[in-house]
């Protein structure tokens, strides 16, 4: 039986937060606990906050803290599980489905601008009665 060792990758394109969070995911659980409790002596209501996000996020209560993979990793989509019909399948799956996400996104996209055409339209009508109003004298 082959073990795979599964490391965090940091993520590079994610914010500060995201980076921390994997630095001290791949530090483990004791880097958590740190961080935590350095919050609480330097200025309580961050060590509350990560006790909170701690706990909501099972990090507390888990084994290893490294066990989780990052959620942009896409560890899973790429791992092999020997059996091609499946592979295939799971493949196949996940390009339809990624397809299924950009013709989504690209149809709130068309949504938003046809929204905002609209808003514009509304708008710019608006104003083309106010300025026939104030060109019609009142008698």
């Amino acid at each position: 039986m082959t073990t795979l060792t599964q490391t965090a990758p940091s993520s590079a394109s994610g914010g500060w937060f995201t980076k921390t969070e994997d630095w001290l995911d791949n530090k483990g659980k004791g880097a958590w606990i740190a961080a935590m409790v350095l919050g609480f002596v330097f200025f309580w209501p961050v060590g509350l906050a990560l006790l909170f996000y701690m706990i909501w996020s099972k990090r507390m209560f888990s084994k290893s803290c490294s066990h989780k993979m990052s959620r942009h990793s896409g560890f899973g989509a790429t791992r092999t599980t020997g059996n091609s019909a499946f592979d295939s399948y799971k493949a196949d799956t996940l390009r339809r489905l990624e397809e299924e996400q950009h013709n989504f996104e690209a149809f709130l996209e068309r949504l938003r601008e046809a929204k905002d055409k609209s808003e514009f339209d509304q708008f710019m009508d608006e104003r083309a009665r106010k300025s026939d109003d104030a060109a019609t004298p009142d008698a």
